[in-house]
């Protein structure tokens, strides 16, 4: 097979060439300023009012609760230090997860270097975060829970139906980094109690650098960037017109085909870790089996580096990863990995592999068997699995 196979579609996607076509106006013909007062450009208010309404509509909010950003890594950071400015005074505990996205955890080690205190929740063994945990933490002056809806590494989908819950029965706000899960799963903040949601576009076949924060109606947080009135006051800077737009037409698109999508890529999913689990001894399935997104497939290999992988997959065309994006740099096993419960050796031989509606039966097929030599030849290498192998004959 001589094409490139895309499986890491939790780092990012393929812009879909709908959206790029509802974007391209913005660029050269319908180009101005919405908060110029001129009709000309006055009138891209309007679109961005209409995206902001489909948006709304996905989740089951108002658009008005609906404010665009950046990108999820903004709308993170706006949650978590917009609530420990608006809510200080009423306490200073925040309580969210080691298995968070860094752009949760990061903000959280910048909040506690400024006099705020963070518990941070053990998971399970596949990733689950334990509700007796939650609220065993939670205090008179604990002013928000942030867990993420599912995990950007492993998949799992966390109970954010009952964590909302918990939540709300303690008068807490309650944020979740859905970046991974916005329209992948069905998400209806009513339904799970949710005060504050993070997405980002390009995880949805929309455009990069545009994001949304959604912030329920009568939750007190400020501007996090200040300057111009737009975004209702409370997220100044010219708004990112093409990207809204481009933003909107991927929610349409997305949410149009949800269920009959998810489904054909869970059934993919399944059947590429049944194909691995059954022909590459010595690997572990990452992540809760059933409640897992529908295209995240992690395994971990033993005696295999996880960098050495992902290299000779990349010669034979195939994308992957070990992890997040953000960390790919890094010589460190995945944190998701190790609160888990994986000694470093193992999280060390992680794979993420992230499917999407392109992918094919036939390229996980080629991937597998790609995979199963690739595996081999590493582990005979490998002085480790040597010796396993010579213990376990004796």
């Amino acid at each position: 097979m001589n094409k490139l196979i895309y499986l890491d579609n939790a780092a990012t996607t393929k812009t879909a060439p709908e959206v790029v076509k509802a974007m391209l106006p913005y660029f050269t013909e319908h180009y101005g300023n919405p908060s110029s007062v001129y009709g000309f450009a006055a009138a891209n208010k309007d679109v961005i009012t209409r995206q902001r309404e489909i948006i709304a509509e996905s989740i089951g909010a108002n658009g008005s609760e609906i404010y665009f950003t950046a990108g999820g890594s903004e709308s993170d950071n706006w949650a978590l230090k917009a609530t420990a400015e608006a809510y200080g005074k009423k306490g200073r505990h925040i309580i969210t997860t080691k298995i968070e996205h860094h752009a949760i955890l990061h903000t959280a080690d910048f909040l506690e270097k400024n006099g705020f205190e963070v518990t941070y929740l053990n998971v399970d063994e596949n990733g689950t975060v334990k509700l007796d945990e939650l609220k065993a933490a939670i205090r008179p002056d604990t002013i928000l829970i942030s867990v993420m809806f599912a995990n950007n590494e492993i998949g799992t989908i966390q109970p954010i139906e009952e964590i909302g819950e918990i939540a709300h029965e303690h008068g807490i706000l309650f944020h979740t980094d859905a970046v991974q899960a916005f329209c992948q799963v069905p998400i209806d903040v009513d339904v799970c109690h949710i005060d504050m949601l993070s997405a980002s576009a390009h995880k949805l076949n929309g455009p990069k650098g545009i994001g949304f924060l959604y912030i329920r109606k009568g939750v007190k947080i400020r501007s996090f960037i200040h300057g111009g009135a737009q975004e209702r006051k409370r997220r100044a800077g010219t708004e990112n017109v093409p990207g809204i737009v481009g933003f909107g037409k991927a929610v349409e698109r997305a949410a149009g085909s949800l269920k009959e999508r998810t489904a054909a890529e869970a059934e993919l999913r399944d059947y590429l870790i049944g194909r691995i689990e059954k022909e590459i001894p010595y690997c572990r399935l990452n992540g809760h089996r059933e409640n897992r997104l529908p295209n995240n497939v992690n395994f971990s290999f033993r005696f295999v580096e996880g960098e050495s992988l992902l290299i000779k997959l990349d010669m034979n065309g195939i994308c992957a990863s070990s992890g997040s994006a953000c960390t790919s740099g890094s010589l460190d096993p995945s944190h998701v990995l190790l609160a888990i419960g994986l000694p470093h050796e193992i999280a060390h031989g992680s794979l993420r592999m992230t499917l999407s509606e392109e992918t094919t039966r036939e390229e996980l097929d080629y991937v597998v068997e790609k995979l199963k030599t690739i595996v081999e030849d590493l582990r005979n290498m490998s002085p480790l699995y040597e010796d396993f192998i010579k213990n376990s004959k004796a």
